[in-house]
């Protein structure tokens, strides 16, 4: 039961992260500015992402050695609902372009290894 309660929790931080490769492609970070329904869309998916994380981290503790940084992703989370006043759009494009990638390979490879 736990194993699928966490692949769970990886398929859909995997999905979410994604969906938000999908919304951004082939857009700058301008775009993305100017852009309040593509800013919301990214904006929940990273959302579901770091939910997802903090419940599978709780099924799994040690899931947390197989995923770069698993904290600061529960954190920006947690900013994005409750700071969301205080978001600047170049540090979620930041995350976009720089953290992201490597969560997205982590998922999948964990996703690879697991047969249910």
């Amino acid at each position: 039961m736990k194993r699928h309660e966490v692949c769970k929790y990886l398929y859909d931080i995997h999905e979410a992260s994604g969906l938000i490769e999908q919304f951004v492609a082939g857009k700058i970070l301008e775009e993305y500015s100017a852009d309040p329904l593509l800013r919301s869309g990214v904006e929940r998916q990273f959302e579901i992402i770091g939910e997802a994380l903090n419940q599978a981290l709780r099924v799994d503790p040690d899931l947390a050695q197989s995923i770069t940084d698993p904290g600061l992703i529960i954190a920006f989370r947690n900013r994005l609902i409750h700071g969301y006043a205080s978001i600047a759009d170049e540090v979620v494009w930041g995350v976009i372009e720089k953290k992201l990638p490597v969560l997205h390979r982590e998922v999948e490879m964990l996703l690879d290894k697991t047969d249910l």
